[in-house]
Formats: C-alpha cells, sequence, structure tokens
C-alpha cells in the first residue's frame, strides 16, 4: 500500500501559525526517552525485590488506566463527563506516565482521527513506516507542539493549560515518591530487600518504558496487524493481545467506527477493562453520562458478519 509523500504543514499556535518540520527528529527531544530506556539498565546494579516488581506492575496498568480511560476516551472523545476537579486530578496523575499532557495527546490523537492512514495523519504506518509511527512522529518539531486550535474545548480551563505547561511536574513527583518509598521500606523493612535507587529503576524506568511502548502499539501495530470487523476508511485493526497490554485499546477498528462510545470492546467477549472501570467509577458518582455503543453499530456488525 501506498501514500502520498510527506510535506511540512503549518500548526496553529498560541503565538499564530508556523512551519514547523515534521519529518527531521530533533536531538534534544530523543535525549529525555532515550534516557529512561537507558536508565532501565541500573536494574544490574540495583537487583530486583518482589516489592519494586511490584511497584512496576501497579504503576504499569494504573497509569495506562488514566492513558487509555481519560487522556483517550475522555480528553480526546469526550465520551463521558466528569466533575472539574476529577478532571485536573487524572490529568496530573496521567502526566507521571511521562506522556506529555492530556491536552497535547488531545490535539494530536484529534488529528489522527482526522486524517487517519493518510497524510497529515502524525503517526500512520504507511507513509514513513512502522518504526516511524511507533517513536519518531513525537519527536519532531511538529510532534512535539501542541495545537491548541484542535483543543478549543480544553484549552479555556487555566488549570490544565498550566499544566501543559508544566508536564513535567507529573515524572518529577512520581520519582521522588518512589524515592521515598524505597527509603521507607529500607528502613523499615529492610527483609523487602529494596532501596530508593531500586524503587526508582523499576518504578519508573523499566515501568514507564513498558508503558511507553504498550501505548505505542496502537499508533503501529493496531494498523497493520489484526481484523477488520468494519470496513472503515483507515486500515484500523482489532488485535486482543494489545488489548489485553493496553486495557482495551486494541479493539481498533471498533473504536475508528465509531469513537464516540466509551466502550472500544463492543461485545462482552472483548477484553476492555478500562470501560469496566469507568462503569465502576460511574456507579460511584465519580465519572456519568457514559455514551454507549449505538444500536445502528451492532446491526453493522451483524451485516460484516453475514457479507462474503
Amino acid at each position: 500500500m501506498t501514500r502520498a509523500p510527506a510535506a511540512t504543514h503549518r500548526l496553529q499556535t498560541r503565538s499564530g501559525d508556523a512551519a514547523l518540520d515534521h519529518r527531521k527528529i530533533r536531538f534534544r527531544s530523543v535525549v529525555p526517552i532515550l534516557t529512561i530506556h537507558l536508565a532501565c539498565l541500573g536494574i544490574i546494579w540495583t537487583g530486583w525485590s518482589w516489592a519494586a516488581v511490584l511497584a512496576a506492575v501497579i504503576l504499569y496498568f494504573a497509569r495506562m488506566f488514566i492513558i487509555t480511560a481519560f487522556y483517550h476516551r475522555y480528553f480526546s472523545h469526550r465520551t463521558f463527563r466528569t466533575h472539574r476537579v476529577t478532571q485536573f486530578i487524572v490529568a496530573l496523575l496521567g502526566t507521571t506516565a511521562a506522556q506529555r499532557g492530556p491536552l497535547w495527546w488531545a490535539a494530536h490523537h484529534r488529528e489522527h482521527h482526522r486524517h487517519a492512514d493518510k497524510e497529515p495523519d502524525p503517526h500512520s504506518p504507511w507513509w514513513r513506516g512502522v518504526l516511524w509511527s511507533h517513536t519518531g512522529w513525537f519527536l519532531t518539531d511538529k510532534g512535539r507542539s501542541t495545537n491548541w486550535a484542535a483543543i478549543p474545548d480544553w484549552s479555556r480551563y487555566p488549570e490544565l493549560v498550566w499544566l501543559e505547561r508544566h508536564h513535567l511536574i507529573g515524572p518529577a513527583m512520581l520519582i521522588a515518591t518512589l524515592a521515598a518509598l524505597g527509603a521507607v521500606l529500607a528502613a523499615f523493612a529492610p527483609s523487602l530487600g529494596t532501596d530508593p535507587w531500586q524503587m526508582v529503576v523499576w518504578g519508573f524506568a523499566v515501568s514507564t518504558t513498558a508503558l511507553y511502548h504498550a501505548t505505542f502499539t496502537i499508533n503501529s501495530i493496531a494498523h497493520t496487524v489484526g481484523t477488520r470487523r468494519f470496513r472503515t476508511p483507515d486500515d484500523s485493526r482489532n488485535n486482543w493481545l494489545l488489548a489485553v497490554l493496553t486495557l482495551g485499546e486494541g479493539w481498533h477498528n471498533n473504536h475508528h467506527y465509531h469513537p464516540g462510545s466509551v466502550r472500544q470492546g463492543f461485545f462482552w467477549w472483548e477484553f476492555d477493562p478500562a470501560y469496566w472501570g469507568l462503569k465502576a467509577l460511574s456507579y460511584l458518582g465519580v465519572v456519568w453520562d457514559l455514551r454507549p455503543v449505538p444500536a445502528r453499530v451492532y446491526e453493522a456488525a451483524q451485516r460484516h458478519r453475514r457479507s462474503p
């Protein structure tokens, strides 16, 4: 499959139109990501403990839930509603995933849906390759910029704009918390065999690196490998393994067919714990007005199943 050659596009920013290169990777953008990956090698010196590994696993799934349920289904698609305070708290917690702020995330994702697998989709694997869609696109000038024109609904909240400009607060808070936890456990529960550095390496570096690549697979693998229930104009695929890794995001063809639903696993057998978690939060009154899958979508699924 071929796509039109890439070109430099213009991006609306708060300072006005500016030509931003979306083809050339910036070295200074690579350094933070590379540093987190290299920090994983720290396990050679820190070793491991069940406490540190458990912290890494918990932080992986907790942050994946926030990215999946809130960065994606809430900030990008507004598939449910919540309180303004909750909105800020989950936005702040989401920044601990080191995937920038929710407004940057939502702006690029909305552009992806507007131009899915066609130029200028920021991370289609079809016009610059799978590796580019997996990691390269967000290391460019355009990829690092927040398209404020795409998120007028969120840019009216000053606390979210502030968080967007100070998104490194989240990772810094998480690293400090892990170091403090490691120190406390080393002092009061030495039998666990952990310490501040071990907690930081496993709880932040290892967990965040795993979180990165699981999230990135939705841009790359979920547009190349899997099944297609719906004949969408893009190349989105349903992939059960990615759904497991991302708490439900792997049902990507479902999502591209009807992105307005809070549920991405349209059927009961489609693993979508992010939806189940949001459903539980709705019973507690934390979120509400969850937008369901319309009956017409299920009718379309039946028609596509019968068609040759």
